[in-house]
């Protein structure tokens, strides 16, 4: 840890920094530390290393100031730093962060997220789920997901997923399914939902990294997380989601458009992470939709 960073985490807390330990955990580059201080109490830091990752920890900072509840780590402090800024949060390091799933943690899980939608009132500036989706906000899905593979095929052809001839086949059962999901609705959604977002305790379980959070469908988040749930060794997809494959048809088309793009300068490990929940998703999607497996995918 440099001087610099060393002494702003001790004014932020008003007591000094006697031990430090760097947690290589994440997608991203920021910077991610775990902190004791001489009052005995110690914190989880996380510090800006880019504009893109300072950026998403202001957003994230918001959101901790706005929505106060058990399944949220506690906000410690704020460093606005405008090139490092520092979010301080609880020190979660005691808590158990899957995998391995234990019995019953896939269900804690999803009484969470149900406790997650039913989260009210709501931030004013929440973007929502279609503002993701549609098209500049509107309700037309034909420039996201599975419309931007078909617009320019070749990235998502070149993961080996499947053939030209198998996505000429499925594609319009996509584009239906896709356009037809519910995003709509006044429920908090997490929006990134994945096991390295998310840590148990006996008596709660917490959601990290709420930058991405939203307004719309709750049943969206449960959708997002049953790839990588599936991916670490917990039920199908299907067994999770009561869906009729048009969740699927949009989560398969959030990866499918976006794990053949080049690399993230600011988080180089999202495309492979992104890639695996597709291998998931991508049968998922076609097992519901009643098409043909994935003629590649093995």
């Amino acid at each position: 840890m440099d001087e610099a960073l060393h002494r702003r985490l001790g004014a932020l807390k008003r007591s000094a920094l006697i031990s430090w330990q760097r947690i290589e955990r994440g997608y991203t580059a920021a910077e991610r530390w775990l902190v004791r201080f001489s009052d005995g109490s110690s914190a989880f830091a996380k510090v800006g290393a880019s504009p893109l990752t300072s950026d998403f920890l202001r957003v994230e900072h918001r959101r901790y100031q706005q929505l106060h509840a058990h399944f949220m780590p506690q906000l410690l402090g704020f460093d606005v730093h405008l090139e490092r800024p520092i979010l301080l949060l609880e020190d979660l390091s005691s808590a158990d962060w899957p995998p391995p799933w234990r019995q019953g943690d896939v269900e804690r899980v999803v009484e969470i997220l149900r406790q997650v939608a039913a989260t009210r009132p709501l931030p004013e500036d929440l973007p929502s789920l279609e503002e993701e989706f549609g098209a500049s906000g509107s309700d037309d899905r034909s420039g996201s997901g599975w419309g931007a593979v078909l617009r320019n095929p070749g990235a998502f052809l070149s993961l080996g997923l499947c053939s030209a001839a198998w996505l000429t086949r499925a594609q319009q059962r996509l584009l239906d399914a896709q356009q037809e999901a519910v995003l709509q609705g006044d429920d908090l959604v997490h929006s990134d939902v994945r096991s390295d977002n998310l840590c148990l305790l006996p008596d709660r379980v917490v959601l990290i990294d709420w930058n991405l959070a939203g307004r719309g469908n709750g049943a969206f988040d449960l959708a997002f997380a049953a790839p990588s749930l599936h991916l670490e060794g917990g039920p199908l997809p299907e067994e999770l989601v009561s869906d009729d494959g048009t969740l699927a048809a949009i989560v398969s088309g959030y990866f499918a458009a976006r794990a053949g793009l080049p690399t993230i300068a600011d988080a180089p490990r999202v495309r492979w992470i992104q890639l695996q929940q597709l291998r998931i998703a991508l049968p998922w999607a076609a097992r519901v939709l009643g098409l043909p497996p994935p003629d590649l995918l093995k």
